[in-house]
């Protein structure tokens, strides 16, 4: 009989993203500056007699409540990284957020598209001259934001290490991953790729409205101005439905590539006549997928011998494999892990 410190059987759920915390000192530097811009935008429209300037202030504070979450969302993730409550980590706390963010971006785009309609039926008087001058300002600052943001809006992330114990077959066996290119889209950090998503949309209605208040300023086509807001809308439901999309995918356990991924580990466990009898892959982190498989042989294995096989899976940072005997094959062996 053995004798070891259940210490060393230890199995983490730190499903972090391997630049968690470099992003959320990105995100928070980002949060000041469009809080700031805000407040300039909002000043300054009130002294030019500019609506469009302080409509577009009250829309970034929308822009800086999300990236305020995305940032509240790393803090979270981080402090409560190894509370148990949290079956698979904290992980996934990033994903929660991307997903308000993105209803909050596809509020802004029906916001935008609603004060642009009303602009366009009772055209407003513009001081374009400084209207122009703030909305500049405002693009050198979301310009600013984005590249702040840039290194980690898909960025690849990194394996995780587990420790195993070749005598203890029944424990979940993890193994170190050095792989870079994990299951392709789940190692997107979309929790900075949201930030990042609001940063874009802000810097996409500067441009729209700076072209919309010269074609304006320039031909007397008041039209311009609220004509390029529906524009802008338009663009930002994408971006919105976008990262809903993907977002919600790895919320309700639909992994990036999830037909690929299953293809990847059945071609590795289906071996000398194994058969996957079961099978679950999803997201627990930026770049960790979590694998659950039965196998049923002939001859079977420890448990050990078919997590080997997954090694050189891109991403697999938590296994569990379960291995029953064919029906006559070896009636009393049971392995599971």
């Amino acid at each position: 009989m053995h004798s070891h410190s259940p210490d060393r059987f230890a199995h983490p759920h730190a499903f972090l993203g391997e630049r968690h915390d470099e992003n959320e000192r990105r995100t928070w530097i980002v949060v000041v500056l469009t809080l700031t811009m805000m407040a300039v935008e909002i000043v300054g429209g009130t002294i030019y007699g500019s609506l469009a300037l302080v409509a577009d202030g009250w829309h970034m504070s929308t822009h800086a409540a999300a990236l305020a979450i995305s940032a509240l969302a790393y803090r979270y993730a981080r402090r409560h990284v190894g509370n148990t409550r949290f079956a698979f980590g904290t992980g996934k706390v990033g994903e929660l957020a991307a997903y308000t963010s993105a209803v909050v971006l596809a509020m802004i785009a029906l916001l935008i598209a609603y004060e642009s309609v009303v602009r366009l039926l009772n055209p407003v008087p513009i001081a374009y001259g400084e209207a122009v001058a703030i909305a500049a300002l405002g693009l050198a600052v979301n310009l600013l934001s984005a590249w702040l943001l840039r290194d980690g809006h898909d960025h690849h992330g990194h394996g995780h290490h587990h420790r195993h114990d070749p005598e203890n077959d029944h424990e979940h066996d993890g193994h170190h991953h050095d792989h870079t290119t994990p299951g392709a889209g789940a190692a997107r950090d979309l929790n900075l790729r949201a930030a990042y998503v609001h940063v874009l949309a802000d810097a996409a209605t500067s441009v729209l409205a700076i072209a919309g208040l010269l074609l304006a300023w320039a031909f007397g086509w008041r039209f311009m101005d609220p004509l390029v807001g529906l524009v802008g809308a338009a663009v930002i439901a994408v971006w919105s439905w976008g990262l809903l999309r993907d977002a919600g995918g790895v919320l309700v356990d639909a992994p990036p590539d999830a037909a690929r991924l299953a293809a990847a580990v059945r071609g590795r466990l289906e071996r000398d006549g194994d058969r996957v009898t079961d099978l679950h892959l999803w997201q627990v982190g930026p770049g960790h997928l979590a694998c659950i498989a039965a196998v049923v042989s002939d001859r079977p294995l420890p448990p050990s011998a078919y997590k080997a096989r997954l090694a050189d899976v891109p991403g697999l940072s938590h296994v569990t494999v379960e291995v029953e005997p064919c029906p006559g094959s070896h009636p009393h062996l049971r392995a599971a892990a």
